[in-house]
């Protein structure tokens, strides 16, 4: 996850555009925001440290620091959107260690320490950018925008080094957390799809066979020929049962990868792809069965995008290591304008490797050809 995605603004020129007049807003709101904010730094602060021999002095300095993530959130969006600065919103604070754990971790956490801070840094900036910004509004107007970016540029990297996460490892738990939510998703989809596809596939169909069955059963003395058609129409139904349970299982984890590896399992998808399919797998040895199970299911994916979308002649599956890197790669010579948001489900596959710290890139011109690269982290394999 990048640490900023900024909206980067055109560059100034005298004629003044939608971004410098967000640009003057933002500096014009500057005085009020900063005077709200150098009251409640200086206040709150003030207060809980000089109540910090009683007993609740701890407490209500503890309050004041959430009251300023809070003022910091409203400060983020506001850089948000007249800025164009996008910077991560800041975890939220471990619940652990019961009532002491909790108010221990509010008092040392440092983005509310920063965030008081950048409140009671604020009051001379803001006072000096509302200032210049009315004086050119109404005398230096021919140089307001070059004035308005040079201040807005400081307003930026003011928001950048006290209103962003703390660090590294605090964006890497933000990031963490997000992948959480798209792993969850996606194990509940997956479950859904299971559940579906067994109610209406094999459940049906075996239900199906109990009743006849059941009939075959009662005519078996009547008509015992009419019995016996129907135990041969049974029969065919418990063939196709089995099919689509082979079906799901292999949708699941198919056998061939868990017994053979990805060479012997790609190969097999190769071969039910309308597209030939050159597989080439060069691996010193299998990965951990979670990124192998990842990276079939990843190819399988995009082989399906091959034959559906792609009117290609030819594709070639490629694999091997890097370092510690398992790196994936599937090229077709079809059409291109394969996407991201194209609705082929690019999309879910980037979201999945990146739940890994998998990358995934897709290079598709128009006219062809396509080219998906995909990374995984390399785990070995437990030894049994």
């Amino acid at each position: 996850m990048t640490e900023h995605t900024d909206t980067s603004p055109p560059p100034v020129r005298l004629a003044y555009g939608r971004h410098t007049w967000k640009e003057v807003a933002h500096l014009l709101g500057n005085l009020p925001y900063a005077l709200v904010g150098f009251v409640y730094a200086v206040a709150t602060v003030s207060v809980g440290a000089g109540l910090s021999v009683t007993i609740i002095g701890a407490p209500m300095l503890a309050l004041a620091l959430s009251g300023a993530r809070v003022l910091g959130r409203a400060e983020r969006a506001r850089a948000r959107r007249l800025l164009g600065v996008r910077v991560a919103e800041p975890s939220r604070l471990p619940h652990r260690g019961g009532l002491l754990g909790a108010l221990w971790a509010q008092l040392a956490d440092p983005v509310a320490w920063r965030t008081q801070l950048y409140l009671f840094v604020r009051l001379p900036w803001g006072i000096l950018t509302f200032t210049v910004t009315m004086v050119s509004l109404l005398v230096l107007w021919p140089l307001l925008p070059f004035l308005v970016r040079g201040m807005a540029n400081v307003d930026r990297s003011m928001v950048r080094g006290l209103l962003s996460p703390s660090d590294e490892l605090e964006r890497r738990i933000a990031e963490l957390e997000s992948d959480r939510g798209v792993v969850v998703d996606t194990a509940a989809a997956d479950m859904r799809r299971i559940e579906r596809d067994l109610h209406d596939g094999a459940q049906a169909r075996l239900v199906a066979l109990a009743m006849g069955l059941g009939l075959a059963k009662e005519r078996l003395l009547d008509d015992p020929e009419k019995a016996a058609v129907m135990v041969d129409e049974a029969h065919g139904e418990v063939k196709l049962a089995l099919q689509e349970l082979r079906d799901l299982a292999r949708g699941i984890h198919p056998a061939v990868l868990t017994d053979r590896g990805l060479d012997a399992a790609l190969s097999a998808i190769a071969a039910r792809c309308t597209v030939p399919v050159t597989v080439d797998v060069d691996l010193p040895a299998r990965p951990a069965d979670a990124i192998e199970g990842i990276a079939y299911f990843t190819v399988s994916e995009l082989l399906q995008n091959v034959s559906k979308h792609s009117r290609a002649r030819q594709a070639w599956v490629d694999v091997w290591r890097t370092d510690d890197r398992l790196m994936l790669q599937v090229r077709d010579d079809g059409v291109g304008g394969a996407r991201l948001d194209g609705g082929t489900g690019m999309a879910g596959l980037a979201e999945r490797l990146d739940a890994v710290d998998g990358v995934f890139a897709v290079n598709s011109p128009e006219g062809g050809p396509t080219t998906v690269t995909a990374e995984l982290p390399w785990r070995d394999r437990p030894r049994a």
